[in-house]
């Protein structure tokens, strides 16, 4: 039994990493909270399933800019800093949110602009969050460690939408989600800041590369098809699979009622997905002894395209949030293994690039995937957006895989870029 739970090791051995899956726990929790509360107050004041989509595109063109760049920050200076730096403006942001709401704003151009400036500063902390693990644990531990955050974003996801759905239910507005997150990210702040110095490695030079470095880092990605595949599959998962742009419209036609109703529905419908990668990750100790990674990742992105598909096809909550959680565990999987070919395969002085390319997908897919929802929901409807979307999340998946099949041999022996 022990072998198939989470392998706690990484816990154990290394009190920085320890701090840090605790601080983003709490975090973590707090900005799905506020996920939850700005597509429903988006929802609230324009009924329309594409501006909830919009969402995405704003939080999208600055995680592109600011994540490539991001990562160059993460390679040239401390990285405890930078993710420091990055998490205070973070929190500056939820702090941006409680005052809009206070002062009923009802304004999408402020909501807009907030999430923007948000997703902008996570761009800088995430890659800075990732390259930060391999300093504080040995490579053997990496599939443990990553299984351990996952199985931190998937609490965060499951509970920060529930106690978001409740709290909007209960109050009848998203202020108090606001609130409740300035709270709670103190935690991540507080994590960052207990970091201990990471300054670039000894032969790696200080200093700001600019876009020269970003380009450095785009020119070792080149030729390397198995860090590529993890970034195209990622993509293809989450561009077409990807249905939360719908829920709040979803939550109101399928599954109706009053205002507090819908809340708490678009709440259970966006911890769904966290549920099952909650499972999964409780149930990861034997990911660690997986050799076919490459193989484990486009296994897992057939069933998260199937499930979503099927979730198209549901009328009845319990199989709505049954095969959003299906979804979920196939997608923490993947994560997993993403994870560990692409800090196993990477140079520590190219991690935080890598990084900031990694976090452009894979925080940037799902916001392209509002969008793809919402504009196909607004032509076709929800159910065909959301059908539609896991069919061709397993087409294009196969279509990949039909390319680069070298990836399905992938060894986490030999990992090679």
């Amino acid at each position: 039994m022990a072998r198939l739970l989470a392998d706690l090791t990484p816990l154990r051995e290394s009190a920085p990493f320890r701090r840090l899956w605790i601080g983003n726990s709490v975090g973590t929790i707090g900005q799905q909270m506020s996920a939850v509360a700005v597509a429903i107050e988006v929802y609230d004041i324009t009924g329309s399933s594409f501006a909830v989509g919009l969402t995405g595109l704003f939080q999208f063109v600055p995680l592109v800019v600011l994540g490539l760049y991001g990562g160059a920050l993460v390679d040239r200076f401390d990285r405890r800093r930078v993710a420091l730096i990055a998490s205070v403006g973070l929190w500056v942001c939820t702090v941006a949110l409680v005052a809009q709401s206070l002062a009923n704003v009802d304004s999408i151009a402020a909501l807009y602009g907030i999430i923007a400036v948000q997703s902008g500063f996570f761009a800088v902390s995430n890659p800075a969050r990732h390259a930060i693990v391999p300093r504080l644990i040995p490579d053997r531990l990496l599939p443990a460690a990553n299984a351990l955050t996952t199985l931190t974003w998937s609490i965060a996801f499951t509970l920060g939408p529930v106690i978001a759905g409740f709290l909007i239910a209960g109050a009848g507005t998203v202020t108090a989600v606001y609130a409740l997150d300035v709270v709670l990210f103190a935690a991540t702040v507080w994590a960052m800041w207990r970091l201990p110095a990471l300054p670039p490695e000894p032969g790696v030079r200080q200093g700001v590369g600019g876009w020269r470095s970003v380009a450095e880092g785009l020119r070792f990605l080149k030729g390397k098809r198995n860090l590529q595949m993890t970034f195209y599959l990622d993509l293809v998962a989450m561009v077409f699979g990807m249905p939360r742009a719908l829920f709040p419209a979803i939550a109101t036609a399928w599954f109706g009622g009053s205002v507090a109703d819908v809340g708490l529905v678009v709440g259970l419908l966006s911890a769904a997905p966290a549920a099952g990668a909650f499972v999964a990750s409780i149930l990861s100790g034997p990911l660690g002894r997986v050799r076919r990674q490459g193989l484990a990742v486009v296994a897992s992105i057939l069933v998260w395209g199937g499930a979503i598909a099927l979730f198209g096809f549901s009328r009845w909550l319990p199989a709505a949030l049954l095969f959003l959680a299906i979804a979920g565990a196939a997608d923490t999987v993947s994560a997993i293994f993403r994870a560990t070919i692409l800090q196993a395969a990477t140079p520590d002085e190219y991690r935080g690039r890598l990084q900031g390319i990694f976090t452009v997908v894979v925080v940037g897919g799902p916001r392209l995937g509002d969008v793809e929802s919402g504009a196909v929901a607004a032509a076709f409807g929800e159910a065909v957006s959301a059908v539609s979307g896991g069919i061709l999340c397993i087409v294009f998946a196969l279509g990949l895989v039909a390319v680069v099949p070298s990836f399905l041999r992938y060894d986490a022996e030999h990992p090679v870029p």
